[in-house]
């Protein structure tokens, strides 16, 4: 599976990923075409080599007349139908467009149906959110994953007067998605990179595990006195390929109690896995002061452990939790469901590295059945084998 990596060590803005998806190998002439599908007038690309810290990285500048009109999410929405691309490349774009107007919306107070995109740059957002997502279709990533997005600090000038870094409706934006501070004055996340970011990232984290196959760099139009102002794009393999192998990276985490009630964990575990946990077990152990205790640990996606380690933190005696981040190895697997004379059950079907299947089936289905008929599980369970390996 090809996969992406966002490195956002400086920020994320729309045409620094549109100038990091050419460094990588997106044709230059690709994204002119996607300008021209769009038929926006007198708009030209411009896209050079500079150099950030030492850095060499692609900038793209959009150049546009100074006379565009005045367009809202009806304008554009309309230009992307309009355009001759692939429809789910219209769809996607559309929901862009939607998700930032109604973040500017929301902000301003002001209907959906009246944004107008003076603030970001009509023509700019369109080329940017187009071709970023024409780029990665084009490259064919399959899934995304990203650092956490930078948090800076200052001011910023804006129609509305002085505002607040990260802009209003950036804040909106990145509601929910993992952000860290940074010691930088000044605009690291643009309205159009924050949609992005929402659009295109299924993972935030550290770096997967991957086979980095390119590497590049798309540069700011900023200059940070301190770091490069670019985009770093990692593009590889994840390890699914010719062993059939699903490789991810994980977070685990794990906190020692010994002084919390039993009745209490078969609600913690419930609590857990509603959070999003992928798996949740309990050891026994010998702790100090010569006391029984048990050590719960949680394994999750990472973009999910922030919430989780909340719900260690908040509803157990802990007052630490470990975390470390894990490879999982797994085999790709597939429900099917087979007919049996108790009725359908969900078998969980495994495939191995040469080619073979091994399935199981799905025991809250067998219960289920068993109750309903009024046989044993196992008598369900031997029956759905039999139909599956039939």
């Amino acid at each position: 599976m090809t996969i992406a990596y966002l490195d956002c060590f400086a920020g994320i803005s729309g045409d620094m990923l549109l100038g990091a998806l050419i460094d990588v190998g997106w044709p230059e002439e690709r994204l002119r075409d996607v300008i021209a599908r769009l038929r926006l007038g007198d708009v030209r690309l411009k896209v050079e080599r500079v150099v950030k810290h030492g850095i060499s990285a692609a900038q793209v500048r959009i150049l546009s007349s100074p006379h565009q009109p005045r367009r809202g999410l009806h304008d554009l929405a309309s230009i992307v139908l309009q355009a001759d691309l692939p429809g789910s490349i219209q769809e996607q774009a559309i929901s862009a467009l939607k998700l930032l107007a109604e973040a500017e919306s929301a902000v301003h107070n002001v209907p959906v149906e009246k944004i107008h995109f003076h603030e970001v740059g009509a023509v700019d957002t369109i080329v940017d959110i187009v071709g970023a997502l024409v780029g990665m279709h084009e490259l064919q990533i399959e899934d995304v994953h990203c650092t956490s997005v930078p948090w800076s600090s200052g001011t910023v000038k804006t129609e509305h007067g002085i505002l607040p870094v990260p802009p209003p409706a950036v804040a909106m934006l990145l509601r929910g998605i993992p952000v860290v501070g940074v010691d930088i004055e000044g605009e690291t996340v643009t309205p159009t990179g924050a949609t992005l970011v929402r659009m295109l990232v299924q993972h935030f984290g550290p770096m997967p595990s991957m086979q980095v196959s390119r590497v590049g760099y798309g540069a700011g139009q900023r200059d940070w006195p301190d770091r490069p102002n670019v985009l770093r794009l990692l593009i590889g393999d994840s390890g699914k390929g010719p062993t059939g192998l699903q490789v991810e990276s994980l977070t685990q985490l794990a906190c020692n109690i010994d002084d919390m009630n039993p009745e209490w964990y078969g609600a913690l575990i419930n609590q857990l896995y509603e959070a999003a946990a992928l798996d949740v077990w309990l050891t026994p152990v010998q702790m100090k002061k010569n006391r029984p205790g048990i050590v719960i640990e949680v394994l999750a996606r990472p973009e999910n452990a922030n919430a989780l380690r909340a719900i260690l933190l908040r509803h157990t005696t802990t007052l630490g939790v470990r975390e470390a981040a894990i490879t999982r190895t797994s085999l790709p697997r597939r429900f099917e469901t087979v007919e049996t004379p108790y009725g359908q059950v969900r078998m969980k079907i495994a495939t191995l590295p040469d080619g073979s299947q091994k399935a199981a089936p799905e025991h809250d289905d067998c219960a289920a059945r068993a109750g309903e008929k009024g046989v044993s599980v196992g008598d369900v369970w031997l029956a759905a084998m039999r139909s599956w390996q039939a």
